[in-house]
């Protein structure tokens, strides 16, 4: 028989106490005189507002932050082990390296928050009550509780997720890179749209997951549970396509024929066609000039097209996401139904192509999925986004005179009043 569990108090602090608290250890963080390190272990915040505070090293083992609101609050390499976080407000958080052991999470909402390098994996307190003897404390301990969270569009890169409880839980547009996930219980929880990419998910339970457009290149499935999982459009290490090694000569040989083909109005060369292809390993000669490009259904994920001229290229239905389209030319480009979450589209000019007097061609992004996408000082006058998914995405300086956003989603968009 295991020893009984000890119980130990956790006494509320009120707001103004801890509003001390955390003044204190401002000074201490900026090494002024009457600072202290933030001690909160134990510690009952339940219901308190800790929004835009700085808690970086602070140690709040076993603390209660129960319905608290931390929105913007920085946990950087925090100690939480234990900590009990149901239904608290983190969105925007940031727990970069944050020590999350054994915390319950469990109806948290963290979108957009920062877990860079967090640790969620399970873990127990324990105290010495005599020479060589320990007894656990009773708390919410053993496996990181998530159950019921929202993670929408958070940054989980490495952090450790192994044998934690996650079913039900909302992780839709997650940063999941090299995320260990070792016989984490991920049933039922949403991954739509998540980069998995070198994600370690061996014994991991995703039975009833829904994965839709997960990207999952690199990505330990050994002894996976997947039965029931929604893996509709995944992204793996199969090609998602037709091979680079199925074009009739080298990329950058076709590259160069199809600019001689747009400079001499077709007396030489010849269009460039990549129509359904997987160039996800592809290079694009830097400052490329390719109007006119055909490549409908085509997979660019991640991949660098920086500056290139792609005035009325056609991208129907093509696969973007992550593409780096900082300063490229799609004035007039076709991007009906392309999927361009998280693309970087800074400075790139989505306006119309001009045609002549009066005639004018305007960029087509109608039905694009566009979540996250950064548009910063992006020119999109006379764009067509109807129906498009824009949520999160970030238009701040963006020109957008004439755009048309009819029945698109601009939910938690950035730089635009929908």
């Amino acid at each position: 028989m295991p020893p009984e569990s000890l119980s130990r108090p956790r006494p509320p602090i009120s707001q103004a106490e801890l509003d001390e608290v955390v003044h204190r250890h401002a000074l201490f963080q900026s090494g002024r005189h009457g600072g202290q390190r933030a001690m909160l272990s134990y510690r009952d915040m339940s219901g308190l507002d800790l929004s835009g505070k700085n808690l970086s090293d602070g140690d709040l083992t076993a603390a209660v932050l129960e319905n608290a609101k931390c929105i913007g609050t920085i946990f950087n390499s925090a100690t939480l082990f234990g900590a009990s976080l149901a239904h608290v407000d983190m969105r925007g958080a940031k727990l970069i390296r944050a020590d999350l052991r054994g915390a319950s999470l469990r109806g948290a909402n963290l979108t957009g928050a920062d877990l860079f390098d967090a640790d969620l994996r399970d873990g127990a307190l324990a105290t010495r009550i005599s020479p060589g003897e320990y007894r656990n404390i009773r708390i919410d301990e053993g496996a990181s509780d998530l159950a019921g969270a929202r993670l929408v569009n958070a940054n989980l890169t490495q952090a450790r997720l192994s044998g934690s409880v996650a079913n039900h839980t909302d992780f839709s547009d997650a940063i999941m890179r090299n995320c260990k996930l070792v016989r984490a219980d991920l049933r039922n929880a949403i991954l739509a749209g998540a980069n998995l990419e070198g994600a370690d998910l061996n014994g991991a339970d995703l039975r009833g997951a829904n994965l839709k457009d997960a990207i999952l290149v690199g990505a330990d499935m050994s002894m996976t549970e997947t039965a029931g999982a929604n893996m509709i459009g995944i992204l793996t290490d199969r090609p998602a396509g037709k091979p680079l090694a199925d074009l009739r000569e080298t990329l950058e040989v076709l590259v160069r024929r199809h600019e001689e083909w747009a400079t001499s109005d077709g007396a030489r060369g010849a269009p460039l066609d990549l129509s359904g292809f997987d160039l996800r390993n592809a290079r694009f000669p830097a400052g490329a000039k390719l109007p006119a490009l055909k490549a409908n259904g085509t997979v660019l994920v991640a991949l660098n097209l920086e500056g290139l001229g792609l005035q009325g290229a056609q991208f129907e239905g093509a696969d973007l996401r992550s593409a780096k389209l900082v300063r490229a030319d799609l004035r007039g480009a076709n991007l009906k139904r392309a999927k361009l979450n998280y693309a970087d589209l800074r400075d790139c000019n989505l306006g119309a192509l001009i045609l002549g007097a009066n005639r004018y061609l305007p960029a087509r992004l109608d039905g694009a999925e566009a979540r996250h996408a950064d548009l910063r000082g992006a020119d999109i006058r006379r764009a067509n986004f109807t129906g498009a998914n824009l949520s999160s995405a970030n238009l701040t300086g963006a020109q957008i005179e004439e755009a048309d956003f009819t029945n698109a989603t601009l939910s938690d968009m950035i730089g635009m009043k929908p």
